[in-house]
């Protein structure tokens, strides 16, 4: 078996690291940051923090060099979904799925358009890059992945691709419906995320602000409002996320935080964006959420405004 992780940043590299440390699959990391697949091909995939190892496994940033696989894991932050889907679907074919790990929603839509089979899958692992072919690993979690209704996608092949995950190290629940637990995901970065980036602070410190912590609640019932609209089952308490979260050790800083430092374009639109519009069209208000949305988007433009 054959496995691809496209992108290969903090979370693609866990799983990569993970899948080639077991070795009973053939795992091949595709990323188009170079020197992080220059430095895993000569000195294999390091991990530091909640574990320790280095793995050897195959890494290129040339779509070309990659050989046909079973099964894909698109773990690139959700504004890249497209461009890396549309670089990497020929080598899947009519027999193979992709399983997205990414934030936010709307990530299985855009893959579906490039491959036959999709899963849906949230996973809570967490991570920062530390130098190239070098990964934090930060906080350990689970994996919950399912069908993406719309591809049909065979319930057997979601149960195979989580036995080779959950053997790899990489704790990974099959499921028929997995839109309770990307919901949960969604409602809980959409509340942290942002806020993160508009303060500065890191997890632990907003959670314990009171004033932060508030307002993470307030975002958590707009988005569980949506979701109820929707009729998703959350797979668990968002406010629970966000405790397990501020508990772990260390500093650990939101992705969207990490992107604001760096100035990046930040996932806001798959996260806050995606639960403004699904509350438009069930007719649920979410003016919090909007604000967010509007203060990131605002904060991206100062980055590339040239007045």
């Amino acid at each position: 078996m054959k496995i691809c992780v496209i992108g290969c940043g903090a979370v693609g590299s866990l799983f990569a690291a993970h899948f080639a440390k077991a070795g009973e699959v053939e795992v091949w990391a595709y990323d188009v940051w170079r020197e992080h697949t220059d430095a895993i091909r000569t000195n294999g995939l390091k991990l530091s923090g909640a574990a320790d190892f280095t793995a050897q496994l195959n890494a290129t940033s040339d779509a070309k060099e990659l050989p046909r696989c079973d099964y894909g894991i698109v773990a690139t932050k959700a504004i890249h979904t497209k461009s890396a889907i549309a670089q990497t679907a020929h080598i899947f074919d009519t027999k193979s799925a992709v399983c997205s790990v990414q934030n936010g929603v709307g990530n299985e839509e855009i893959i579906a358009e490039h491959v036959k089979y999709v899963i849906r899958g949230t996973t809570f692992p967490a991570g920062h890059s530390i130098a190239p072919g070098h990964i934090g690993y930060d906080i350990k979690g689970d994996t919950w992945i399912g069908p993406f209704e719309p591809s049909k996608t065979p319930m057997n092949k979601v149960e195979e691709l989580a036995g080779v995950m959950t053997r790899a190290g990489m704790n990974t629940i099959a499921m028929q419906d997995a839109r309770g637990a990307q919901w949960t995901k969604l409602i809980f970065n959409a509340s942290t995320n942002p806020v993160g980036a508009l303060t500065l602070l890191h997890h632990g410190a907003a959670t314990r602000f009171q004033p932060t912590n508030q307002l993470f609640n307030d975002l958590i019932l707009e988005g569980e409002a949506v979701a109820k609209k929707l009729g998703i089952v959350l797979h668990g308490d968002p406010r629970q996320l966000v405790q397990k979260g501020a508990s772990a050790p260390g500093k650990h800083k939101a992705s969207m935080l990490q992107d604001v430092l760096a100035k990046r374009q930040t996932e806001v639109d798959f996260m806050n964006g995606a639960i403004v519009q699904w509350g438009e069209k069930v007719g649920v208000p979410t003016p919090l959420n909007k604000a967010l949305w509007e203060l990131i988007k605002g904060l991206e433009r100062s980055w590339s405004d040239p007045e």
